[in-house]
């Protein structure tokens, strides 16, 4: 992990910079799948599932067995970690649900928005090296809060062509309504075109490698709507004296374990607590289990020393990160001059592990820059939004001439006589 001193701003961009890969080949890899998937359905998803996944799948949709077993495979402990989880994210996203407001524009014109929950929804799930079953948590409970119809998952299976069940245990708690044992590209295939087995779903959610990011932005293209852009995990930490480097170190390394394309960045206008949190990184690397996959991670990530705390603001603006921690005296106060950040997390306590697992914010967040326009999942996530207007008699006269003189003004007279049979009427 690079240290990079007072860093001057003409070349924050390049020094910011996201771990690169070769976009030209992956698109050409990955729409080749999708397009044999979108041709031959089932078939293409088995030929790609043993290829991949190593695995013969005699049934792509699991069974309520498979639910059975999966139960009481898993820990009371686990249960019991999973309800917790489910019951705070529950919480929060209930929250969000908005009362419709009727809003009388001009005497006798009302105006109003109802949210309607999409109706099919594909979640991806990730079952590889880290089987991300709380994931399903984060995408499973608002779907079902927005009262989609709907909910398909996908997930890949082991060789044995077995899921964790782990998430088959959070796929039935949180109410999925049909799961399949397909990882990788050919699921967002699945998912986006349909095959004999695997219904074609509006809106596909959930994280992955970059060959389903790049799937979901392919599809994306051809009318399947997504979630967001997101690829790799990313973390930024602001940090003063007042932090403790052993947490900050951790959390650090809570990211980097994601994967060997994960990035973090360690922001501080204090030195020493630089060489101090570094040190405690590599000495906690030391004896994780994900230990490689985090040492690549630390060769994409840097630690920046500047001059003050409105250098630090800036540098995370423009850096945009998916998750900021801020370890510092005045963490709320710092904290509301963050415009460009997915989710962020104050003082020495709050670590990303919670917003991760149980404190009941989503984790499925922007990366790569795009929180500068993006936000993270959220209960509106799963639902559209339905304009709704009533116009009496009272509020044609009052608006209707507005609206005459506007659409003779743009050339559309059809528009305008709309209007204007109603104001003779």
């Amino acid at each position: 992990m690079e240290t990079i001193n007072y860093p001057p701003k003409n070349e924050w961009s390049k020094l910011l910079q996201r771990p690169t890969i070769d976009t030209i080949s992956l698109e050409q890899t990955v729409n080749d799948i999708l397009v044999d998937v979108q041709k031959n359905g089932d078939i293409a998803l088995a030929k790609y599932t043993l290829q991949y996944d190593k695995a013969t799948i005699a049934k792509l949709l699991a069974s309520e067995v498979e639910f059975e077993q999966a139960e009481k495979l898993c820990s009371q402990e686990l249960k019991a970690a999973i309800q917790l989880a489910k019951s705070n994210i529950e919480k929060f996203h209930k929250a969000q649900k908005e009362e419709i407001k009727i809003i009388e524009t001009s005497d006798g014109v009302n105006c109003w928005r109802k949210s309607v929950g999409i109706e099919k929804v594909g979640l991806y799930i990730p079952g590889g090296s880290a089987p991300l079953f709380s994931t399903i948590l984060m995408l499973g409970i608002p779907a079902k809060l927005a009262g989609c119809k709907e909910i398909i998952l996908c997930s890949p299976p082991d060789k044995n062509g077995n899921l964790n069940p782990a998430i088959l245990y959070a796929a039935k708690l949180v109410g999925v309504t049909k799961l399949f044992k397909i990882g990788g590209v050919q699921a967002i295939a699945a998912m986006a075109y349909g095959t004999e087995s695997v219904p074609k779903v509006y809106k596909i959610f959930g994280p992955g490698n970059q060959y389903v990011t790049c799937a979901k932005q392919l599809v994306n293209k051809n009318g399947t709507a997504i979630d967001m852009p997101a690829g790799p995990s990313e973390l930024a930490v602001i940090a003063d004296e007042t932090c403790v480097p052993e947490f900050v170190a951790a959390d650090l390394l809570s990211q980097a374990e994601h994967g060997e394309d994960s990035q973090v960045i360690l922001i501080s206008t204090n030195e020493k607590i630089i060489s101090k949190i570094k040190l405690e990184v590599y000495k906690q690397l030391e004896v994780l289990p994900r230990k490689e996959i985090a040492a690549k991670a630390l060769e994409n990530s840097t630690a920046f020393l500047v001059k003050d705390v409105s250098e630090a603001i800036q540098l995370i603006n423009e850096y945009a990160p998916e998750h900021l921690i801020i370890a510092c005296e005045n963490d709320e106060v710092i904290s509301e001059q963050i415009i460009n950040a997915g989710s962020i997390f104050l003082g020495n306590y709050s670590c990303e592990s919670a917003g991760d697992y149980a404190s009941g914010t989503n984790h499925a967040l922007p990366t790569n820059g795009n929180a500068k326009a993006y936000s993270g999942v959220s209960l509106d996530s799963f639902v559209k939004k339905i304009t709704m207007q009533k116009i009496t008699q009272e509020g044609i006269n009052k608006i209707g001439p507005a609206i005459e003189v506007m659409a003779e003004a743009e050339g559309l007279q059809a528009h305008k006589n709309a209007v204007t049979i109603r104001l003779k009427k």
